[in-house]
């Protein structure tokens, strides 16, 4: 029996970017679809991706992410196949478990990139897994979807964290102390 039984694979689920200029304003309508967001706002934000070149950061984190989770099951010695699927840009969700139905799938567990239990974090994640399970279902594609509870406050994820911020600060402090001499720690 496989060690993710009753599951057919892994589905890493997250928020999506673009990845080239071409990509930046049919990203942002996509993620402000059904609100009435006016076009220069959107036209601000999308500066803001042209001036890192028109890309966004997350779609390289998510696929060093699916390496590292891909190596982590295979020297556990789990075989089942990986997906990954985006809310707001390709690929999307209906794409990736669409992909995962036609390889033979039909019950996935779902990781959200997303740690923190909230509306957006969590509850907005759910949503539009739900949405694209229903689409492949009225295309006559069932397939269920599980989705691992949020874990900001496992143990693991924490000494993360605080390594994390501990190494930021002691970077700040070999910058002088001019720099270093009221950092201020934020968590949103």
């Amino acid at each position: 029996m496989s060690a993710l039984a009753p599951y057919d694979g892994v589905l890493l689920v997250s928020f999506g970017g673009p990845e080239r200029p071409e990509d930046v304003m049919p990203f942002l309508q996509n993620v402000t679809r059904g609100r009435p967001v006016p076009p220069h706002r959107l036209a601000a934000v999308a500066e803001h991706y042209h001036a890192v070149g028109g890309r966004s950061p997350i779609n390289g984190a998510n696929r060093v992410l699916l390496a590292a989770l891909r190596a982590e099951l295979d020297a556990r010695g789990v075989q089942q196949p990986l997906w990954w699927g985006n809310r707001n840009w390709h690929p999307l969700l209906t794409e990736a478990l669409s992909e995962a139905h036609e390889s033979g799938a039909r019950r996935v567990v779902a990781i959200l990139t997303s740690l923190y239990p909230s509306w957006s974090g969590c509850r907005q994640y759910r949503a539009n897994l739900e949405d694209a399970v229903r689409e492949l279902a009225r295309q006559g594609r069932e397939i269920e979807v599980d989705v691992v509870r949020p874990f900001a406050g496992r143990p693991g994820i924490i000494a993360a964290v605080v390594d994390a911020v501990d190494r930021g600060l002691h970077e700040l402090e070999a910058l002088g102390p001019d720099v270093a001499r009221a950092p201020r720690v934020v968590f949103v």
